[in-house]
């Protein structure tokens, strides 16, 4: 982009961008509402109010998408747990190529999957979800300075006169629409340690994941590999894409990879991957958390219910003298 001409408005970017206008329109006016209230409650009208309303934003999009990430969790939790009879789907048609096993095999899967409330695909929405509104979010940061200069119409709630409010704004003492190429030798430091956070928080995120919610049977090297390449490779690309974007995107950028990395540790806490460190720890909290509820009620606890029912079953032997009771024929006693 160059001074006198947006380029986000030509070409394809600008087919993309005008498709999703209804997002980026309603994120101006998210972000409006909430730089309104915090000048009403005192707060500057330049500077920290609109660095607060880009958070603020990142906090109403999370709790949008949030219902969809905790149904897709569930979803994925009920594949885990349907991974045994798939297996046994998959083995009963092993090595059967003709239409009709391969039309029985989708059919009994598919059964499967209604019969346990499943969606194979569901898990990849709300992943699919934040790309468009990310791009949205780099849309709207980007076209704000040349809506103030007046070489872009207004979008949504900012007219020129808002656009230049948040193009005079500073946040820690760098200007909120400078990249890292435009701003100050301070604002470069800070930018840095902008991109620096946001780096190592997407790498906290994935190296937890790993060591949490990894099973180690399902480990091979091929696999193993593959996480180790993107635990640095993701991170090291945030560094030559981050010092390009506006300190108002680093802002929001920063905001979402915190978000995202509180709620993968919700998610590792509360769904973690059979098999794993996570899961286990799960069993034992949960154990723990079932006893404490029996005791609350007066009920014994899971341990005293095995060695009462230990204990019947074994009076009960005693009683019966060890003979397994006979089977009886239904029609026994018939007349022929």
């Amino acid at each position: 982009m160059n001074s006198e001409n947006f380029l986000l408005d030509a070409g394809i970017w600008g087919f993309v961008y005008k498709i999703l206008t209804p997002i980026e329109w309603l994120m101006t006016w998210v972000m409006w509402v909430f730089h309104k209230l915090f000048t009403f409650i005192g707060m500057p009208e330049h500077g920290i109010s609109w660095a607060l309303a880009i958070i603020f934003l990142v906090i109403v999009v999370q709790a949008c998408v949030f219902p969809l990430y905790y149904k897709s969790m569930k979803g994925m939790r009920a594949m885990q747990a349907m991974q045994p009879k798939m297996m046994k789907i998959q083995n009963k048609y092993k090595g059967k190529n003709d239409p009709a096993s391969k039309e029985a095999m989708q059919r009994e899967m598919m059964k499967l999957y209604k019969d346990n409330n499943a969606n194979p695909a569901g898990s990849c929405l709300p992943m699919l979800l934040q790309g468009p509104v990310f791009m949205c979010m780099f849309y709207v940061l980007s076209a704000i300075p040349y809506i103030a200069r007046g070489k872009r119409s207004p979008l949504g709630a900012f007219d020129v006169a808002t656009a230049e409010s948040f193009s005079q704004s500073t946040y820690f003492g760098v200007k909120i629409t400078d990249s890292f190429t435009t701003a100050t030798t301070t604002g470069k430091v800070v930018i840095g340690i902008f991109v620096a956070l946001m780096c190592a928080c997407l790498w906290y995120m994935q190296f937890y994941s790993m060591r949490r919610n990894t099973a180690p049977a399902s480990v091979n090297r091929q696999s193993q590999m593959m996480q180790k390449a993107m635990l640095w490779v993701f991170p090291i690309m945030y560094i030559f894409s981050g010092v390009a974007m506006p300190f108002a995107v680093l802002i929001y950028w920063l905001a979402n990879n915190i978000c995202n990395l509180l709620r993968t540790m919700w998610q590792v806490h509360e769904f973690p991957t059979p098999g794993s460190p996570a899961a286990e720890a799960k069993e034992i909290r949960d154990h723990d958390n079932e006893n404490k509820k029996r005791e609350k009620e007066g009920r014994p606890s899971l341990e005293e219910e095995e060695l009462i029912k230990a204990k019947q079953e074994a009076e009960s032997r005693v009683t019966q003298g060890f003979q397994r009771e006979q089977p009886k024929r239904k029609n026994r006693g018939r007349k022929k």
